[in-house]
């Protein structure tokens, strides 16, 4: 509760994924395909398009590395359109391998860089102009994307079964 900087950011990326993780667990192909209202959001969808920002942020957008497999297969950066599309044809165990490889590659990743410079560092992330970001920024942006879908998220496993809350329960494990 009293950490310093580097632990109160990055402990609220992993609340926000452990968050997000449990909303998306234990659900079948077809409810992994439910959305709400005219929303094109399913959370397959958000499975497969968080995997793809977890390898992105810290590949491409960190040091302007190359995302790597499956991405590279796709011949590029994928439309947002292309994640939810493209899920909905993905069995939950692909999906939730995506996710899941993701987030350890990114963990892992996330740690190196700490490691090399701390938060004032300089990323690839940037302006036209050359001006780049420091790794404080790219980290603040990915919690707001994190925090936007896991709130679809939220609301999309409520429609299915009900589930609700803010934080998993402390014995849950992905399944």
């Amino acid at each position: 509760m009293a950490a310093g900087e580097v632990e109160h950011i990055v402990g609220a990326l992993e609340r926000l994924r452990a968050t997000f993780r449990w909303k998306a667990d234990g659900l079948t192909a077809e409810q992994l395909r439910i959305g709400i209202g005219a929303s094109a959001l399913t959370i397959g969808g958000l499975l497969k398009h968080l995997a793809f920002a977890e390898d992105y942020m810290f590949t491409t957008k960190l040091r302007g590395d190359s995302p790597g497999e499956p991405w590279d297969s796709i011949g590029g950066r994928p439309s947002d359109d292309w994640s939810f599309e493209s899920a909905k044809d993905d069995p939950p165990e692909v999906l939730y391998s995506l996710y899941d490889g993701a987030v350890a590659r990114s963990r892992q990743r996330l740690s190196a860089a700490l490691l090399e410079g701390g938060l004032d560092q300089p990323v690839q992330m940037g302006e036209a102009g050359g001006q780049h970001a420091n790794l404080r920024r790219l980290l603040c942006d990915f919690l707001e994307e994190y925090g936007r879908h896991t709130g679809h998220a939220d609301l999309i496993r409520e429609a299915i079964d009900g589930r609700v809350g803010e934080d998993p329960p402390a014995d849950w494990r992905p399944s």
